[in-house]
């Protein structure tokens, strides 16, 4: 049977790993196939063309082939964009990276959530620290609600009660939006969680949800990494340890 040929199929690389002395098995996400893992032959060598540009955070395409679990790379091109990040914005970049490794399936394609990545990928790449943050907490709601795992923010989970606009409630992970008790540390009125819910309505959300979170980052942070985390089923993913760790040296 012959194998499958794909080509210049948009592609970003996750993670790459030593497969032999001169070749890699790459992670890469791509845009109408979904997280696959690729064999880079010969990549490793100092000759190699794909040295250059197997590189995360880099816009790429990519042509490959084969029909089993791994397939073979045949070629890379970049695309362009901005040169590789350093300092938080990388580690931010390899955290967006390490929750697609995490929570995607192989093989499942999710169009829509490759532009979002994309899209934080330019703000990472662009030096735009103060819109980095929030970046950030967009990917992590659109994601959340992409592979169907983020409640609707317009009521509470449980009782599908509507949300009074100016009490507090707070989104946790076994029990979704609740009302805020005494125990817990972060919440959001209930007008600030309605806001959410229509931003990411909108038809392409990445824009509107960026915005939308600005005004609420302090409080929605906390909320959206205990969600993450126990999704996940870790408590501290690796990228936020080495942040924490960059953070008391």
């Amino acid at each position: 049977m012959a194998t499958k040929r794909i080509s210049d199929e948009p592609a970003y690389v996750l993670h790459r790993y030593d497969w032999s002395e001169s070749s890699l098995i790459l992670e890469v996400f791509t845009r109408h196939h979904g997280r696959i893992a690729l064999v880079a032959k010969g990549a490793k060598r100092p000759s190699s063309g794909f040295r250059p540009i197997l590189l995360p955070l880099q816009p790429l395409h990519l042509s490959f082939g084969g029909d089993g679990e791994i397939r073979s790379l045949k070629s890379a091109e970049w695309q362009g964009g901005h040169v590789m990040p350093g300092g938080e914005a990388l580690l931010s970049g390899y955290y967006l990276n390490e929750l697609l490794l995490l929570l995607l399936a192989r093989d499942d394609p999710h169009p829509g959530l490759f532009d979002i990545y994309a899209s934080v990928v330019e703000v990472i790449g662009s030096g735009h620290g103060e819109a980095l943050q929030s970046a950030l907490r967009a990917f992590e709601l659109l994601l959340l609600r992409e592979i169907g795992l983020l409640p609707l923010l317009d009521a509470q989970t449980m009782t599908l009660l509507e949300l009074d606009a100016q009490a507090r409630y707070s989104l946790v992970p076994e029990g979704g939006l609740r009302r805020s008790g005494s125990a817990d540390r972060a919440s959001l009125s209930g007008a600030q969680w309605q806001a959410l819910q229509q931003s990411l309505a909108i038809a392409a959300p990445f824009t509107s949800t960026l915005r939308a979170c600005s005004e609420v980052m302090l409080d929605l942070k906390p909320q959206l990494r205990a969600l993450l985390n126990y999704h996940c089923g870790m408590t501290n993913l690796r990228t936020r340890q080495m942040m924490i760790d960059l953070q008391n040296l």
